[in-house]
């Protein structure tokens, strides 16, 4: 018998897994952004700054990762066939414009999850000649938030596909 990934009691029910185009947030954004000082819970973000987004778009490997419509339909169905595969539990799946959030419980690592959708994600996009350049299509830093009761995972899942927009 193999041993699980960590405790199994400090489980979460699911994890609400979001990961972003590659630089379509960068700091100086009108949105605002975090850095290392600028992440703690309920304090500001970064103030937009159009000379520092410049300089980080100027630094960029590719141009931004924006995905049509035919792109998001290969990521959630890639998505849908890693959870499958890996028999987690999906409960939903969003591929908006600029970013992905997926719901889903897995007996493992938060981290697990992230990076096996990404990957076939990636791989899929690949296949279907979306994404042509070697490095990956998404930005280096993403969100793993542990969903611990059942109404965190209600709330997670209305989240992401009721409130994202049209």
């Amino acid at each position: 018998m193999s041993q699980p990934d960590f405790e199994v009691n400090n489980i979460p029910r699911a994890y609400l897994i979001t990961f972003r185009g590659h630089g379509t947030w960068l700091h100086g954004d009108k949105r605002g952004s975090v850095d290392r000082n600028h992440n703690r819970f309920g304090t500001p973000r970064l103030a937009p700054n159009q000379r520092r987004r410049q300089l980080n778009l100027g630094r960029l490997k590719h141009p931004p990762v924006r995905l049509p419509p035919n792109q998001r339909a290969v990521i959630e169905s890639a998505i849908k066939e890693t959870c499958l595969l890996r028999r987690w539990g999906l409960w939903v799946v969003n591929a908006r414009s600029n970013h992905i959030h997926a719901v889903v419980s897995a007996h493992c690592k938060p981290e697990k999850v992230l990076n096996a959708l990404k990957a076939n994600a990636t791989r899929k996009l690949r296949e279907a000649g979306y994404c042509r350049h070697p490095e990956s299509p998404w930005a280096e830093r993403e969100s793993r938030r542990c969903l611990w009761t059942e109404q965190d995972v209600i709330d997670a899942v209305v989240y992401v596909q009721y409130e994202q927009g049209e």
